[in-house]
């Protein structure tokens, strides 16, 4: 059985792209990090893993995913391989993607964003810390 479930964050938006054809078909590729459960020192905290959605499940990922949020999805593994431009031999891992949805809601993922935005004053600039000059490594 080949079956994969995932939950992570997406490190950028998704990309969307229609395949040639008389029935052009979706197809969203876009990254999710997912975090290790156990980290061995020296290692990545994170594995960035490639996915895949076609369909309506591309158009749906293009249009509500964006970089940072949180999803789960459920899919497959597919592995391959092609030949590159210098003739070598490259070999491929996507994860292709059989059901997404979000992992958090709209209101935890905005207050996620304005959690570690620096607070800004009534004049709309960010408001810095007086002794911010210290702490500058190029003063």
């Amino acid at each position: 059985m080949n079956k994969v479930i995932l939950m992570g964050r997406l490190t950028a938006d998704p990309s969307l792209r229609y395949g040639q054809g008389e029935k052009p078909t979706a197809v969203a590729r876009y990254q999710l990090a997912v975090n290790r459960r156990f980290k061995r020192e020296g290692e990545p905290e994170a594995d960035f893993l490639p996915c895949v959605a076609f369909g309506k499940a591309a158009e749906f990922a293009e249009k509500y995913f964006r970089k940072g949020l949180k999803i789960v999805i459920s899919g497959r593994i597919r592995t391959g391989s092609y030949i590159n431009r210098d003739g070598i031999k490259v070999y491929t891992t996507d994860i292709i993607v059989e059901e997404q949805d979000f992992a958090e809601s709209k209101a935890a993922a905005n207050q996620r964003d304005h959690a570690s935005a620096p607070p800004v004053g009534e004049d709309g600039f960010i408001n810095l810390p007086d002794d911010l000059e210290t702490e500058l490594p190029f003063t």
